[in-house]
């Protein structure tokens, strides 16, 4: 399934940039994260608990930043899982300039198993995008605290 969408930041690129690869940041922004320990340069363990459905369930699993390219872009690869089933998936991260602030673009490709890809791709992917909506509402105020 594929997976894309864009979000504004009132902040500028550096900032949001050291925000999206704080593990401090990150950790606080992930909806139900209660690990994510660094493992190595760029890779991390994580713990999430995801409270929707037929996905509700505690997951684990790894996250991999890689093609970094500064204040530019990067690639996230995610591969975890739990009693619902599991999910591996890449997301291309793209920030710009916007009006004094900054986009960022994101896209990517999930593959799930088990339970999870029973859900069918509308119910998974709304899912998804609610997830990831939460976690750009809650980075954005990262994002806002570190500038105060």
């Amino acid at each position: 399934m594929e997976i894309s969408g864009e979000y504004h930041f009132d902040a500028p690129r550096s900032a949001v940039w050291a925000a999206l690869l704080d593990p401090d940041a990150l950790q606080a922004a992930m909806p139900g994260c209660e690990r994510f320990e660094e493992t190595g340069p760029d890779a991390y363990d994580i713990t999430l608990r995801v409270g929707i459905s037929a996905i509700k369930g505690t997951y684990e699993g790894t996250v991999k930043v890689t093609e970094r390219s500064p204040e530019d872009s990067y690639r996230l690869s995610v591969d975890g899982g739990g009693k619902p089933g599991k999910v591996q998936g890449t997301a291309l991260m793209q920030l710009t300039e916007d009006g004094g602030g900054t986009r960022v673009a994101y896209s990517g490709d999930i593959k799930a198993q088990g339970a999870i890809a029973r859900l069918g791709s509308r119910l998974l992917g709304g899912s998804a995008k609610m997830l990831i909506g939460q976690f750009f509402k809650e980075m954005d105020k990262q994002v806002k605290q570190r500038a105060a």
